[in-house]
């Protein structure tokens, strides 16, 4: 059985991310998630095991220390991080995951995990991703002009990915992403298990 494939997705705020792996999971049930394990307090409206793992300092200082972390950030004093177990025991059994972090946890992941596949979500221009932003309604001008800014360096470093996929339209944008997952599996080391099957037969 061929193992599976990690695949990670960044974008900045506004470009669209949390609706568009919405439809990507409706499209591509069989995908996996992973769930980052958090510090801060439960929001209203969160779920525990749905998108965060909710658990103490302590024990998230604990998984420091026992590398069980794949990557993991402090930001307003709340630590957060992607747990390695869970991403490992998907691949090993055959299952693709989708891994949704910030471009710095994407890079403490590419260290660790030469083979991930990264993905960055692009909104179509500045303009739109200001335009989204503003539209939500729920934030000050002063938080909005963070999120640009913050935004303008994530940008900045999406060379650092292997693909871009601008979220123009989501269903665009989803069937780009799943054109992405799927010529990955085509990808020769992905294949070579099937290959060597064949071979044996011969």
């Amino acid at each position: 059985m061929n193992k599976g494939q990690v695949f990670i997705i960044s974008g900045p705020s506004g470009s669209g991310k949390d609706t568009l792996l919405v439809e990507l999971f409706k499209a591509c049930p069989e995908l996996k998630f992973s769930i980052s394990s958090i510090t801060r307090d439960m929001r209203e409206g969160e779920v525990e095991g749905a998108k965060y793992n909710f658990i103490s300092q302590d024990a998230f200082k604990k998984m420091i220390v026992e590398n069980e972390l794949l990557e993991y950030n402090c930001y307003v004093g709340n630590y957060y991080g992607t747990p390695k177990a869970p991403v490992e025991k998907a691949v090993n059994d055959g299952f693709d995951i989708i891994i949704e972090v910030d471009v710095n946890g994407a890079a403490q992941i590419r260290e660790k995990l030469k083979n991930a596949i990264s993905i960055f979500i692009m909104p179509p221009s500045f303009a739109e991703l200001e335009r989204r932003l503003v539209g939500r309604g729920t934030e000050a001008k002063e938080l909005i002009e963070k999120r640009m800014k913050s935004a303008l360096g994530e940008i900045k470093r999406a060379n650092e990915y292997d693909y871009i996929v601008v979220n123009g339209e989501i269903d665009t944008a989803v069937q780009d992403i799943i054109s992405i997952i799927r010529s990955c599996k085509l990808n020769f080391k992905n294949q070579k298990n099937i290959i060597d099957e064949v071979l044996e037969k011969c």
